[in-house]
């Protein structure tokens, strides 16, 4: 019975032990068939490129640069006015790019220019800019609007604290095209006058009178002894501007109208792409006159300022894009167009002596002080 036992017992160990090594292979092997499978790797999609330079940040930056030196020339206007009109002894230069917002002398210089061939002696810095603007407007749309004007940077600005406070807010289409019917009136005037109701005789007579001499002066004089009425008009607008986008520029600036009206002769203009368009809208809500571009080919509005803020807050890709004759050109060839004719007639101006007035500055102290006293 021992040697049975012992048998037994031999064998059911052998037997256990072979178990055991089973087991344990199939412990080893089974978490290798079990083991999920990694899965595959999906590469991300590689993300646009950011640019360095957005059309706002380059916009700005222009506005800015330009804002500090019409401070510049401001401060320095000042102190010439006060030589001029005995307030001081030392003599400071008149800055000549003063005689750019002076809208009515210029458009009689252009016109007594084109029958004459006379050049304005009185302000010639300021046909100059005129006709540099307004070839700006048939080359590369109202791009002194949107880049150089600092009364439009004053009303975009305006406009984005009146989206901040919850105010601004975008009229019905009707209303909208009557309110921007507003500023070809006085524009319509102004041409009248220019014209047809004054000859070229009486072009000159006006050019040489006192009154015109020192217009830039009484455009100084007008914002530091405002009367009651123009503060009452100025903060009109300051509210426009806050509860309508961009008001000053869209429905009341005469000048506006007539770049828009040769702009409309461009070649450059932001063109869409109407298979990609969803119809966001939000080139619309960019846009700082509020122009429908989801609804249009080619963006060839008066209104337009060739800023690209619509092409900047597209998300579609290819959908927007600035074109130049059919061709795709840069979003900034429009603020390098304008900047570029602007040096270039500068440049040429102080060149041919068509920059600084020939008027001598001792007649022009005098008829300040026939003027405005002294």
């Amino acid at each position: 019975m021992r040697n049975g036992d012992t048998t037994s017992g031999a064998i059911v160990y052998l037997n256990s032990l072979k178990g055991y090594s089973i087991m344990n292979q199939s412990a080893d092997s089974a978490p290798e068939a079990a083991q999920p499978t990694a899965p595959a790797h999906t590469p991300l999609a590689p993300k646009p490129p950011k640019r360095r330079i957005t059309p706002t940040l380059l916009r700005r930056g222009i506005q800015g640069a330009f804002a500090i030196f019409l401070v510049w020339v401001g401060w320095n206007f000042y102190l010439y006015v006060q030589w001029a009109t005995g307030k001081s002894q030392a003599f400071t230069p008149k800055p000549p790019s003063v005689e750019g917002f002076l809208p009515i002398s210029e458009l009689m210089a252009a016109r007594r220019l084109f029958e004459t061939g006379m050049w304005d002696v009185v302000h010639p810095a300021g046909l100059t800019l005129f006709l540099a603007i307004a070839l700006m407007a048939l080359l590369f749309r109202k791009g002194f609007c949107g880049y150089i004007c600092p009364v439009g940077l004053a009303s975009n600005l305006l406009g984005r604290l009146g989206e901040r406070l919850g105010l601004n807010h975008n009229p019905p289409r009707k209303l909208e095209l009557a309110l921007q019917a507003i500023k070809y009136i006085p524009l319509a005037l102004l041409c009248y006058f220019s014209f047809f109701a004054m000859g070229v005789d009486e072009i000159d007579s006006f050019m040489g009178a006192p009154f015109n001499m020192v217009a830039d002066s009484s455009m100084l004089f007008f914002f530091l002894r405002a009367s009651t009425t123009t503060l009452i008009v100025v903060g009109v607008i300051v509210a426009a501007s806050l509860v309508a986008r961009n008001a000053w520029c869209r429905f009341l600036c005469p000048y506006g109208a007539f770049l828009g009206i040769l702009a409309l002769a461009s070649p450059v203009a932001v063109r869409r792409n109407a298979a990609t368009c969803t119809s966001c809208r939000r080139c619309q809500r960019a846009c700082p006159s509020a122009i429908a571009v989801h609804e249009k080919t080619r963006v060839n509005s008066p209104e337009c300022l060739g800023c690209t803020a619509c092409i900047e807050a597209c998300p579609q890709k290819d959908c927007l894009h600035l074109s130049a004759a059919r061709s795709r050109v840069p979003f900034w060839t429009v603020a390098a167009g304008c900047l570029v004719l602007l040096f270039a007639a500068y440049l040429w101006a102080v060149g041919t002596g068509h920059w600084v007035s020939e008027v001598p500055p001792a007649m022009l102290r005098r008829f300040h002080m026939i003027q405005f006293g002294g």
